[in-house]
């Protein structure tokens, strides 16, 4: 990486994306599969925009970003349809990270600081493994039970229950397990 956060070109090599699509982040769920594998190719593009400037990997970034935004309101949606707290920790890590990334942008557009772009595409790819193997796996697993048709918003089988889920989405999960802090604290470092 260039010593000179002020000059934007970059003369390192990327070793490899920090995160690739594989088997181990299907979830079986054809449109949360199909916006999880936009998101790591979108990552992917953004790390080796970086290695060629840190303009081209801004504007690579906040293609992510502008994904991101769709892909967690879209997660958020389905949650509120199936019975979920519009309060929920799975909601709230979606909050998190979106304003980190968010914040990463302000910075380098505005105040020339390159250091939390460069450290934010590895800690993303690391978040967003453990992510979508616990939440975006039990949120999943929930709207399969539930019955859930994202294309037309049909619950084919409603909770029965008067608490909407509060946790992560299955039944004697926590929704400390997960350490939604870590990517916010590293980029920002």
């Amino acid at each position: 990486m260039a010593d000179n956060p002020a000059c934007p070109e970059r003369h390192d090599t990327p070793d490899m994306p920090t995160l690739t699509w594989s088997s181990a982040l299907a979830l079986s769920h054809p449109q949360m599969d199909a916006t999880h594998q936009e998101f790591v190719d979108l990552l992917t593009a953004a790390e080796n925009a970086l290695v060629a400037s840190h303009e081209a990997g801004l504007a690579a970034y906040e293609a992510l970003v502008v994904h991101t935004i769709g892909h967690f309101g879209q997660e958020d949606r389905w949650m509120q349809a199936t019975g979920y707290a519009a309060d929920n920790c799975h909601t709230g890590q979606h909050q998190q990270v979106l304003m980190l990334m968010q914040e990463v942008t302000r910075l380098a557009r505005e105040e020339n600081d390159w250091g939390p772009l460069e450290r934010v595409l590895p800690e993303l790819g690391k978040w967003f493994e453990m992510h979508a193997q616990t939440m975006d796996a039990m949120l999943a697993s929930h709207l399969e039970q539930v019955g859930y048709d994202p294309d037309s918003g049909f619950v084919g089988h409603p909770l029965n229950t008067s608490q909407p889920v509060s946790g992560c989405g299955g039944s004697g999960h926590s929704c400390g397990s997960e350490p939604a802090g870590h990517t916010a604290e590293t980029a920002a470092a």
